[in-house]
């Protein structure tokens, strides 16, 4: 392990590993106030967000919800409605979309901008100078906006097979007749309502007692009840122990109740989770300290364990949110450019985040779950949608909104939303 010399003089004022949201603020930001900064990337500008996340499976999402509300034609009055349609038309359609928005996030914008932008491996040598493609750069500060991937649990056999995730998906051309989706958190729910709704025989399984476990315990069986009317074979405290493969047949092998139970797949989707990009590019060579989850520890400034090397996004938690990485580039690039003067701690006190399921989740603040967990003392007030006149008129009257204040006062702790457009 070595941190290396400081460098006399620096050749840039910031460099930043990694242009996702949190990479592309942080650059922007400095940028803005004339500092010198780079910003390498490994692979696609945009990161997850646009290439692999919220872009294509909001695309996916929005035209599965299309074919949902063909079925319901009734609903809003009509005799019938019928929707002729081809998988890799839709999965054309997704890729259009992501394409359509690259320009936002490109190297040509971002240079516009001022940002030198740089595609290769960078490799950390200290914690001031940087290696890629050749050549070595020194800066003042660096911030590590590496992200997050798919995480592919340790089941036996699952070489043996190419799983889909969150990353790959959106590269197949033809609908998985029958999809297992290993999984019951955010990304498990939206993708297995909107492969079902076209048409996939959907089992989704779920090692823990419910789907949605980090929602209040309503929510969550309002979800299971809808994805349950709607075809999807939920199948909780199921706990993923060997993919087997029998000539053409693959089979998910799954421990419940001290009983295996095999369950027939073409493709199996892992949403298990993402584990930060944080190592093989020299934190751990440097010293920087990682957590237990494999995320860089930071204090609430957003620091590592090296004082001027910085992390946000994916790869320093604690959420995992699109926002919330573009909330932390700002306290991360203003930190590392200006923190001599002061330093800006990061405020998670109003985080919101939605599941993009049908109905959507919606949250801010602190839920029942939570209240609970603390020790709060709460009162819970819960108002039905199906009162809702505007939900009335769209023929969506299901759901409800509740609201978790402080016992006895009018201070709101948190609100969750289950309905349409709640996020």
């Amino acid at each position: 392990m070595s941190n290396g010399t400081r460098p006399r003089h620096f050749d840039r004022n910031l460099v930043v590993l990694g242009a996702g949201s949190a990479g592309l603020v942080s650059a922007y930001i400095a940028a803005a106030v004339r500092a010198r900064v780079t910003l390498i990337e490994r692979d696609k500008m945009g990161g997850d967000c646009l290439n692999t996340g919220c872009v294509p499976s909001k695309a996916f999402i929005r035209s599965a919800r299309f074919l949902a509300h063909v079925r319901r034609a009734r609903d809003f009055g009509f005799k019938s409605a019928a929707a002729d349609f081809e998988f890799r038309d839709i999965m054309q359609r997704v890729r259009e979309i992501i394409q359509k928005i690259a320009p936002h996030d490109s190297v040509e914008r971002y240079t516009r901008l001022g940002v030198e932008c740089l595609q290769g491996e960078a490799r950390l040598l200290s914690p001031w100078t940087v290696a890629v493609n050749g050549q070595t750069l020194s800066a003042r500060s660096l911030i590590i906006a590496s992200g997050a991937r798919p995480f592919i649990p340790p089941i036996r056999g699952i070489e043996q097979i190419n799983c889909l995730t969150s990353d790959n998906v959106w590269y197949i051309d033809e609908l998985p007749a029958r999809l297992v989706v290993l999984g019951g958190g955010p990304i498990g729910c939206e993708l297995a309502q909107a492969f079902a709704r076209f048409g996939s025989k959907v089992t989704q399984v779920e090692m823990l007692p419910s789907l949605l476990v980090r929602e209040d315990e309503d929510v969550a069986a309002y979800m299971t009840r809808r994805f349950g009317e709607e075809g999807i074979n939920v199948r909780v405290n199921h706990r993923a122990s060997e993919v087997r493969v029998n000539g053409s047949e693959k089979f998910l092998v799954c421990e419940h109740d001290g009983n295996q139970v095999e369950i027939p797949f073409d493709e199996l989707l892992v949403a298990v989770g993402r584990q930060a990009n944080s190592t093989g590019f020299g934190l751990e060579d440097i010293g920087v300290e990682l957590t237990g989850q494999g995320t860089i520890r930071v204090n609430n400034c957003l620091q590592s364990s090296i004082d001027n090397i910085y992390a946000c996004g994916d790869v320093a938690g604690p959420y995992q949110f699109t926002h919330t990485a573009a909330h932390q580039a700002w306290y991360a690039a203003v930190n590392a450019l200006f923190g001599g003067l002061k330093k800006f701690r990061v405020d998670y006190s109003v985080i919101p985040w939605a599941t993009f399921t049908d109905p959507e989740i919606a949250r801010v603040g602190l839920n029942e779950k939570q209240a609970r967990d603390k020790n709060i003392d709460h009162e819970v007030t819960i108002y039905g949608i199906d009162d809702l006149d505007r939900a009335i008129t769209e023929s969506e009257a299901h759901g409800f909104i509740k609201v978790v204040t402080k016992k006895g006062k009018d201070e709101i702790l948190g609100v969750t939303i289950v309905a349409d457009h709640a996020g």
